[in-house]
């Protein structure tokens, strides 16, 4: 029943943010310069403002601590990024001189900011990222960008109090941890010293918890309560608790006894209840988040903080003035070290290079001296820009005005003055976005992709098409997909997580809803998504192609291996054909089955299971047709699958959270590395410590292996093989079931903007704005 945020998108992520788009624009299939041509504009002539529908803005416009789609867009055509990334997502490592590469047929050349190369020394067991950069590169206010700034940068990401979005600092650079504890006595901490601390419990580590993570979240949580009068979702709670002293004592005390009824001041009965948790972060994890764990990871940085304080006391180890891993070479060069080798680092350079001289203090940089251009530990002048921003990038920020962010042109750009002076970025609702276009007030905006919305676009194109004289639609697949979990500790039989038995149990619920994706999706989606087969974004180079030859359809064979389905079958042939697989499924699992229906389970499994959605309590979700047709097949073979429709989405990652859930509806949103240890490794079991975004309870040690192996290679092929491994053991455990990969869309006005200076190719990695200096209008 509580606020509670989660890092996965809830539902079917419907609305979008401008991110992507596009299927190639046949108006653009000249082979472009650069980023999408970052030739050299020798000038900037046109006056009109092109004009871009966006999503509310949060106005936290800084390459450091932007946390929305429509907010990291707003800042980054201000900014450029250390390192170069072409349309499938991977590093060019050349990119000062500039690297052609062919996509979908084309050949593209690349250019940016640096040089980036890898050398792994297996001898020392230590990567070298060295990075070169031009040295003509100026910020738009006509200053150098040197090796400093991308010090400066750096030094901001990796500091202790930094709580922006940037995970550079989780990465294994040599030093960082020592650095960040400000002791090298933090290396040398354990897991089983920081377990035995927080058992015991000392006063000053006691003190800090509560001062750092219950009162702090217990005020937030009192605001909370607060807004939450109004709201028809919780009308039942305000209703019954008219003061907010009182709901959020309903939500949060810890003694049932306590009556806040009679406590007349609010902030006493804050107080009151801030001393009921003291400093039992257990509980207050339990009433926040239906979950023990969450507040491990905060709880276990303030006990290694004691642990090296207390160390220092004791004298052992030495203060830490800088990252041994991060070395200036020269005005032009820098380089970072880590200890082994990960494949994900690589990735930590898709970075602004902030002007140091702007966000931060050239008085307080002094390189030798361990001055990297802010008061360590105070980042409070950088968070001073978060709403102006500035950068090396093709556009200068002028003002944020009336819900507009006003842009002009950066004379100064490296790659080429842009083509069109001024931008404007301006709010825009769901429904504004179609007509926005059609009536000139926005030129470019990223509708929904959904078959409503194709087949308007289809309609003010005269020629009926998706790109016509009015608009021009670009769509490509979505990072991210929608799926359905199932959790193996709540769906097994006799305990055994892992067993065959098990996995048939898991296998039968997921071939009944399996066979349901086509007509679901289709009737949701139309054009705009697709059915994957796999549990990974199609947009990844590791997910499986049709082409490959162990492809498989998703959840298509039977207990004995054979295939469920020919060619010549109907739908009602398909659906028939499923449901006698799954009774053969749950026959292996050790039901009963009596007449085509299961009569009785085996120990620990049940004859119902239940579902949970988050589609507004009306079924509004792509995936709820899917849950309904299963929901009626698997009845008439005898088990009952119970669909529970959140109205607020958060209850469901509330419920997710707690690990109380059997099956459930959601999506995830990929990174550019298919990296699967975040999702599908044991360490990240709830209450395993090192996440809880396993909520399928899979716990497969020769998984965690595989997952651990294509980690310490940079060879594509070779990881490849692996990952594809991972999926089919995925697959087996059925935990997951692969629904849909939907379309991310951007429109332009083939009215007013020049069709043929569009970004051509736009992927899933390489968007629109990447080409925005080389955009005409009419």
């Amino acid at each position: 029943m509580k606020k509670f945020l989660s890092i996965l998108l809830a539902t079917a992520m419907t609305v979008t943010s401008l991110t992507a788009c596009g299927s190639k624009n046949t108006a653009n299939d000249e082979t472009k310069d650069s980023t999408d041509a970052n030739s050299t504009n020798s000038s900037t002539s046109e006056e009109t403002p092109l004009v871009v529908g966006y999503n509310p803005f949060s106005e936290k416009f800084s390459p450091f601590f932007n946390n929305t789609d429509s907010d990291k867009h707003a800042q980054i055509v201000t900014q450029t990024t250390i390192g170069t990334y072409d349309r499938a997502g991977a590093l060019v490592a050349n990119a000062i001189e500039g690297e052609t590469r062919s996509y979908n047929g084309t050949d593209y050349t690349y250019k940016g900011l640096a040089d980036i190369s890898t050398d792994y020394d297996a001898a020392s067991d230590v990567t070298t990222y060295d990075i070169k950069i031009r040295d003509d590169v100026k910020f738009s206010d006509g200053e150098l960008l040197t090796a400093d700034d991308i010090i400066f940068t750096l030094y901001v990401i990796s500091d202790s109090s930094y709580d922006g979005g940037e995970t550079f600092s989780s990465k294994p650079i040599i030093g960082m941890k020592n650095y960040r504890a400000n002791s090298t006595a933090a290396g040398s901490i354990t897991s089983e010293e920081l377990a035995k601390i927080i058992s015991e419990m000392p006063e000053e580590l006691a003190t800090q918890i509560k001062e750092t993570i219950i009162t702090p979240t217990l005020t937030s949580e009192m605001e909370w309560a607060a807004s939450l009068y109004g709201d028809e979702a919780y009308a039942e709670y305000t209703s019954k608790y008219p003061q907010t002293k009182d709901l959020f004592a309903f939500f949060y005390s810890k003694d049932e006894s306590y009556d806040s009824t009679k406590v007349e001041d609010e902030n006493q009965v804050l107080s009151d209840i801030i001393n009921m948790y003291g400093s039992d972060y257990k509980a207050l994890g339990k009433a926040y988040a239906q979950d023990e764990s969450n507040f491990d990871e905060d709880v276990n940085k303030l006990a290694e903080t004691y642990l090296v304080e207390q160390k220092r006391t004791a004298g052992e180890g030495a203060e830490v003035p800088n990252i041994e891993g991060i070395k200036k070479i020269s005005d032009t060069e820098v380089q970072v070290q880590t200890n082994g080798f990960d494949a994900t680092v690589i990735y930590s350079f898709d970075l602004a290079c902030a002007p140091m001289h702007y966000y931060g203090d050239k008085s307080l940089y002094d390189y030798d001296n361990n001055q990297f251009g802010f008061t360590r530990g105070d980042l409070s002048k950088i968070k001073e820009k978060t709403t102006t921003p500035m950068g090396a990038g093709p556009y200068k920020f002028v003002k944020f005005e009336n819900k507009v962010i006003y842009y002009e042109a950066n004379e100064n750009y490296y790659l080429g003055a842009p083509k069109t002076k001024y931008v404007q970025f301006k709010e825009a609702t769901e429904a504004d976005k179609i007509s926005g276009v059609i009536q000139g007030t926005i030129d470019i905006t990223d509708p929904t992709g959904s078959k409503t919305n194709y087949e308007q676009i289809k309609k003010e194109n005269s020629n009926g098409e998706l790109q016509g004289d009015k608009i021009i639609l670009n769509a490509v697949d979505n990072r991210g997909y929608g799926y359905i979990g199932i959790n193996a500790k709540n769906v097994n039989v006799g305990g055994e997580l892992g067993s065959d038995a098990s996995k048939d149990l898991r296998k039968a619920l997921a071939t009944i809803i399996a066979v349901y994706r086509d007509v679901a999706i289709d009737s949701y989606y139309g054009d705009a998504a697709s059915v994957i087969q796999y549990p990974i974004s199609n947009t990844s180079w590791a997910a499986p192609q049709k082409s490959d030859s162990d492809y498989k359809t998703a959840f298509a064979t039977d207990v004995d291996g054979n295939a469920i389905y020919t060619d010549s079958m109907t739908a009602d042939d398909k659906y028939a054909a499923a449901k006698t697989a799954a009774l053969g499924y749950l026959k292996a699992a050790g039901y009963t089955v009596e007449n085509g229906k299961v009569t009785a389970a085996p120990a620990g499994a049940k004859l119902e299971y239940e579902i949970l959605i988050g589609a507004d309590g009306t079924g509004d979700h792509p995936a709820f047709a899917v849950l309904t047709d299963a929901k009626a097949a698997l009845e008439e073979i005898g088990i009952t699958l119970a669909i529970t429709d959140f109205a607020d989405t958060s209850q469901l990652w509330t419920t997710l959270d707690g690990g109380s859930q059997e099956l459930w509806v959601a999506a995830w949103q990929a990174d550019k590395d298919p990296d699967m240890y975040q999702v599908y490794h044991s360490n990240n079991i709830p209450g395993n410590g090192a996440g809880k975004d396993n909520r399928y309870t899979l716990d497969d040690a020769q998984l965690d292996e595989l997952i651990l192996a294509a980690r310490s290679s940079d060879d594509q092929t070779y990881r490849k093989a692996i990952y594809k491994q991972c999926l089919d053991i995925v697959l087996d455990w059925a935990v997951e079931v692969p629904i849909y990969q939907r379309k991310n869309c951007v429109i332009f006005s083939a009215e007013r903007v020049n069709v043929d200076t569009i970004t051509p190719d736009i992927s899933t990695y390489y968007e629109w704005y990447q080409g925005i200096q080389n955009i005409e209008m009419n």
